[in-house]
């Protein structure tokens, strides 16, 4: 497995980044996994698996801080990515919460700054802090997460809204209501579309059908999960806080789902047939 074999997605920019990265959600929590945790996402660099994405909201910053010690000396090597939480997203608490938040990366500036879900304070307010960022040279693009197609296009038609790069959301085998709406919106308007827990948490591993199509292509029910997912045209950042978990999700990229198995996936986790409101986890 090599990292020159890695997938990629554009953004809007034109840059294009790794189609599979790493999350940190739950990492940073156990001292007695830190070592282990940060040694997981230095492979994962190592691998290709350059998309880093954490939150201030992670145990308080202690995943920042984490990601910050397992990126010393590697900081270009990475696309970071980070987000802010709603009570802080107006204009003067995003570029506060940015700060804080590259403190604990030890860094000088995002590659990608997220809205972490939409809360009281005006969209307009959450952008103007960005541009501020951005003009700072604190970020180099912005976006949000967990917003539906009302919001997206309330947010396009704020004057600089067209410059939002990504939309993260939750979407697994188990959670395809974007492909409804949502993700076709996103292709339309030609903005990334970013899978946070691509394999549900680890609860798809239970599903006998998803086994059964792993088995019959000689791979493990989270690599055909997420190569389902990067089939679509989207990131996958899974949770990777072993070796041998990042090992496993690496492999997901040297996986093609021939259409006997996608079609067994479609059966086993069918598509919406309606409108179906946008979930979070």
């Amino acid at each position: 497995m090599s990292a020159e074999s890695a997938r990629t997605i554009t953004l809007p920019s034109g840059e294009e980044i790794a189609a599979l990265g790493q999350g940190t959600w739950y990492l940073g929590e156990d001292p007695a996994r830190r070592e282990r945790e940060i040694a997981a996402l230095r492979l994962g660099v190592d691998l290709g698996m350059n998309v880093v994405d954490t939150a201030e909201m992670y145990r308080d910053g202690a995943a920042e801080e984490l990601v910050g010690e397992a990126l010393r000396g590697r900081r270009e090597e990475v696309f970071l990515v980070s987000k802010v939480l709603p009570g802080h997203a107006d204009r003067k608490g995003t570029v506060a919460a940015c700060e804080g938040s590259l403190g604990r990366l030890r860094a000088e500036r995002l590659d990608l700054y997220l809205l972490h879900w939409r809360g009281r304070w005006p969209l307009e307010e959450t952008l103007a802090g960005f541009t501020d960022l951005m003009e700072a040279g604190k970020i180099r693009y912005w976006g949000v997460s967990n917003l539906d197609v009302a919001d997206m296009v309330e947010l396009t038609a704020v004057p600089g809204g067209d410059a939002m790069a990504v939309d993260q959301v939750l979407y697994n085998l188990s959670r395809r209501g974007i492909e409804r709406d949502l993700l076709p919106w996103c292709r339309e308007a030609r903005l990334a579309v970013m899978s946070y827990s691509p394999i549900e948490q680890g609860r798809l591993m239970m599903v006998e059908a998803l086994g059964a199509v792993a088995r019959a292509l000689g791979a493990t029910p989270a690599q055909v999960a997420l190569a389902w997912v990067l089939a679509q045209g989207v990131t996958a950042i899974p949770r990777s806080g072993s070796l041998d978990h990042v090992l496993e999700n690496r492999g997901a990229l040297d996986l093609d789902l021939p259409t006997e198995a996608l079609d067994a996936l479609d059966e086993a986790f069918p598509p919406p047939s309606g409108p179906t409101p946008l979930e979070m986890l």
